[in-house]
């Protein structure tokens, strides 16, 4: 484990694009706390997010994750690069030579994809935590780690994203057309949902939600559900205007990490396939 390891940094410690989009990454995860000062502006209410207690805790869990979730692209385009230069440089068929197995190459990938997303989420954790203590107005121990599950789901979400995108790598072979696959696929999930809503309305059927679950990048996304209308204020305005209550299951489900465990399992098993299958 430890010389895959070991094989895979060499590798990525003399990629520029790499280290550029690592840093990146992390960088924009420190500045999470920019977010405060953006300011709202629904019609004669004015609110600012950081007035809103999103660094109290144990909300701040739920909030950095879901936020975090959204830059997981940048280390998403370092898989599909690391993948795609193993062809394009013809290291995989050299590694190969040398007396790696496909199995060990695969699984110096996945090695990888699980060590990007356990720092991710360690330097989440960290991140959040210095937030947190200071600017939360509940500093009790209890309360501060409470809701840590959002960052497991979060771990769970980057580890099958990443897989995904390392199917992607393997399967195409070129970066660029490999994240065009990726944002296809996006495009594909998007309709097929838009059907599934059109066929609920018309029909007065629940589909949607059964079906849409179980796609792989909907799935993933079900992980962390967005928290903005957990907001005091948010709820606030929905009330004015709805005039019912605004209600929204947050919570992580079993069977929701089970469906991204599941296509995580598949995606790295189809990736052996290929390989296995493939002259190279």
């Amino acid at each position: 484990m430890l010389r895959l390891l070991t094989i895979e940094f060499q590798k990525l410690r003399f990629s520029r694009s790499a280290k550029v989009l690592t840093i990146t990454y992390f960088v924009l995860i420190c500045l999470i706390s920019l977010i405060a000062s953006y300011e709202f502006d629904f019609g004669q209410i004015n609110f600012r997010i950081a007035d809103q207690g999103i660094f109290n805790f144990p909300f701040i869990w739920h909030f950095n994750s879901w936020v975090a979730a959204w830059l997981k692209i940048f280390l998403a385009i370092v898989i599909v690069s690391m993948v795609s230069n193993e062809y394009s440089y013809k290291t995989l068929k050299q590694n190969l030579i040398d007396g790696l197995s496909k199995k060990e190459f695969l699984g110096s990938k996945v090695l990888m994809v699980l060590v990007f997303s356990i720092i991710s989420t360690v330097f989440l954790f960290i991140v959040s935590m210095i937030l947190g203590l200071a600017f939360s107005d509940y500093n009790e121990v209890s309360i501060i780690f409470s809701d840590m599950e959002y960052l497991f789901a979060y771990f769970i979400k980057l580890v099958g994203f990443f897989s995904f995108c390392l199917f992607l790598g393997v399967l195409v072979k070129r970066s660029a057309f490999a994240l065009g696959f990726l944002g296809l696929w996006w495009i594909v999930e998007g309709i097929l949902s838009l059907l599934l809503r059109l066929s609920d309305f018309k029909l007065k059927t629940s589909l949607y939600d059964s079906v849409t679950q179980f796609f792989p990048l909907e799935s993933m996304s079900n992980l962390i559900k967005e928290p903005i209308t957990r907001l005091g204020a948010i709820k606030s305005v929905a009330n004015q205007i709805g005039g019912e209550e605004f209600t929204k299951d947050y919570g992580i489900h079993w069977y929701q990490i089970a469906i991204v465990l599941v296509w995580t399992a598949l995606f790295i098993y189809w990736s052996y396939v290929l390989l296995k299958r493939r002259d190279l």
